[in-house]
């Protein structure tokens, strides 16, 4: 009996020690999945949203009754409801006035600046931009609110600094004559009953920005706003402010950064395909020296973007672009180089050359990627060109043929010769080739 019962016990306990012991390695390989999917909705969370924000809803002009009775109203007083209710809702301030004290104040959320921005949107529709923007005064408030150093200050990029010496954005705002960025005598000429230029709670103070958070996401939503109306009116008062909803997209306030992205999605949506290459691409440049990534990650976005909407435009300033976002390939910030290979993939497939287009995504991965150098080579290697080559052309494969040509590898070099003296003989005027020659 006692061995019996010896043995019960032995064995009891040994299979009580494989439970336990299987039951521990189990749970350990269990734990590992849950990580990665926590990291999965994580990463998903702080993506920027795009163009798939929710659309603006107007709240007290969406009814036609109550549209009809504002129409109603003689110019004065529309203009002051528009500038003493509507555009504080927008901003975030409380219009006290029309309110009435007795009123309980309740606070502004993004849903009711968003909601005051589409009703300001519905007059402009009704009303015409014109009066709206520029009569009643929207635009300077705008533009104050964005804009408070003036637009010479946006990324950063004061006098003397960015890639135009001397001015940056003023520059290229002066070089297309726009004037609704003259905000230094714009805003002074209209009353403001707002004081939004003097906070300091919530604001991104380290980055020059004395307005509120709140106020700088409402101007944002009416930038949005007045795009969505899809009106070609509305292109020269909406488009000039590219480069204050690019700047955005480096706040510290998450809100704001969705608003702004949201803003310059639609900005870019609404403009002309041929203010591409005068001002949508130079005001991109300027933001990649911005020291936010965030504010490059979102410009190389708006790049992609805009070589899906202006293709022929884009493929023109290749041999200005490639080089630019060449350089962004190696920043520092993963959210970038994923966007600059992205938009470097984008604007080169705006190349209409037949020949050269299979090898596009191979010649692209060798410039992000130096070690796949020869695999391109390869590639054109194989490549009979027939066509015209301009310099568009010459800018997607310069950069990898001159790579190729600094390979110690004998065979290779060849291989480099054989395509550049195939492709030379099919350019169509020196001019083409005189970017990609010595200084």
């Amino acid at each position: 009996m006692k061995a019996f019962s010896y043995s019960e016990n032995h064995t009891t306990t040994t299979m009580a020690s494989i439970s336990a012991s299987t039951t521990h390695k189990v749970g350990i390989k269990k734990k590992a999945p849950t990580k990665v999917t926590a990291t999965k909705k994580s990463a998903k969370s702080v993506q920027r949203r795009g163009s798939v924000a929710p659309k603006l809803k107007g709240s007290e002009l969406n009814h036609p009754d109550s549209l009809s009775r504002f129409l109603s109203l003689d110019e004065s007083q529309q203009k002051d409801r528009i500038l003493n209710e509507f555009l504080p809702h927008c901003l975030g301030e409380r219009a006290t006035f029309h309110e009435g004290i007795a009123k309980p104040h309740t606070a502004s959320t993004t849903q009711s600046r968003g909601s005051a921005a589409a009703d300001i949107a519905i007059l402009c529709k009704e009303l015409g931009p014109l009066v709206v923007l520029k009569r009643f005064g929207v635009l300077a408030e705008i533009e104050k609110t964005l804009l408070p150093l003036g637009i010479g200050a946006v990324f950063g990029n004061g006098p003397g600094a960015g890639i135009h010496p001397g001015g940056g954005m003023r520059k290229i705002a002066s070089a297309v004559s726009l004037a609704s960025m003259d905000s230094t005598g714009a805003t002074d000429d209209i009353p403001s009953n707002m004081s939004i230029g003097t906070s300091t709670i919530g604001t991104d103070s380290k980055r020059g920005k004395t307005t509120p958070a709140n106020a700088r996401e409402g101007a944002l939503l009416l930038l949005r706003a007045l795009c969505e109306l899809g009106l070609k009116a509305t292109e020269p008062f909406v488009v000039p402010l590219l480069a204050a909803a690019l700047d955005e997209c480096g706040s510290s306030s998450s809100s704001v950064r969705e608003a702004a992205e949201d803003a310059s999605v639609a900005i870019v949506a609404s403009a002309n395909q041929f203010a591409a290459s005068r001002f949508i691409v130079p005001v991109i440049f300027e933001a990649l020296h911005s020291p936010e990534w965030r504010v490059k990650a979102a410009a190389l976005d708006r790049l992609t973007q805009v070589a899906e909407l202006a293709p022929r435009q884009v493929s023109r300033l290749l041999p200005k672009i490639i080089p630019t976002v060449t350089a962004q390939v190696w920043d520092t910030k993963p959210q970038v180089t994923k966007s600059a290979k992205e938009s470097l993939l984008a604007v080169c497939q705006t190349n209409e050359n037949p020949d050269v287009m299979p090898a596009i995504p191979a010649v692209v991965n060798a410039i992000s990627k130096p070690a796949d150098t020869y695999k391109a080579v390869e590639e054109l290697m194989a490549t009979t060109f027939v066509a015209t080559v301009d310099a568009s052309t010459l800018s997607i494969l310069c950069p990898i043929l001159s790579r190729g040509l600094k390979e110690k590898n004998a065979v290779r070099k060849r291989s480099c010769c054989v395509v550049i003296e195939n492709m030379s003989r099919l350019v169509d005027s020196p001019n083409a080739v005189a970017p990609f020659g010595p200084l």
